[in-house]
């Protein structure tokens, strides 16, 4: 952080020259408001992209109706991190507590179901007015349990690092994610400058319910 000592603040506010610093404040811990603390649980997710930004979109689809539960605005820089991070913890969940589970696959399975279109996810998917906006994050927490992962999206500005949103995944759908997120980021890096459209959607995590 830079030192004030040596640039004074007028106690009176009638200083006209604009106060800029570089503030570098390490995200350690973070508050934890009471409306995102109980978090929120997530059984497929939509990665959006545009030029400058990622947008995860956390879907519910266990019962009806199927809900958009949470949003994550990124920067390309955090969605790299936040990869690296998940494929870190996916390594260290496999030293505790063994090999993810599993879904037993039929000895004869059923053709796959045809992909939806964006607009067929949206239109199953309630994308609640609250959540429209987004959470902006610049730094992601995350923790793991045998049988779920946790991430904590922070947005980490001075003073106090808050936790934007709080999202809960089963174990087995962690490794989907991180497909999701690579495949993305792949995609995103792919494109030249020129062909970045306003909005383009990437792959859901799982597939929605139908």
């Amino acid at each position: 952080m830079s030192d004030l000592t040596n640039h004074p603040i007028s106690p009176r506010g009638d200083d006209d020259k604009p106060i800029s610093q570089r503030v570098q404040h390490q995200p350690v811990s973070a508050r934890v408001p009471e409306r995102v603390a109980r978090g929120v649980f997530s059984t497929g997710q939509l990665v959006l992209d545009s030029p400058k930004e990622f947008c995860i979109d956390f879907l519910y689809g266990l019962s009806r109706p199927y809900q958009v539960v949470g949003r994550v605005i990124m920067v390309p820089a955090t969605m790299t991190e936040f990869t690296s991070a998940l494929e870190h913890n996916l390594s260290l969940y496999q030293q505790n507590f063994g090999a993810l589970p599993v879904t037993p696959t039929p000895v004869v399975p059923p053709p796959p179901p045809p992909k939806p279109t964006i607009e067929e996810i949206y239109q199953n998917f309630k994308l609640p007015d609250d959540l429209l906006p987004g959470a902006y994050a610049n730094s992601v927490m995350i923790s793991h349990s045998a049988t779920e992962f946790c991430f904590d999206f922070i947005a980490g500005f001075y003073p106090t690092s808050v936790v934007a949103s709080r999202v809960i995944v089963s174990a087995p759908t962690a490794p989907r994610l991180l497909n999701t997120l690579k495949g993305s980021i792949a995609n995103w890096r792919s494109r030249p400058p020129a062909t970045l459209g306003p909005q383009s959607p990437g792959s859901p995590a799982d597939q929605p319910p139908t």
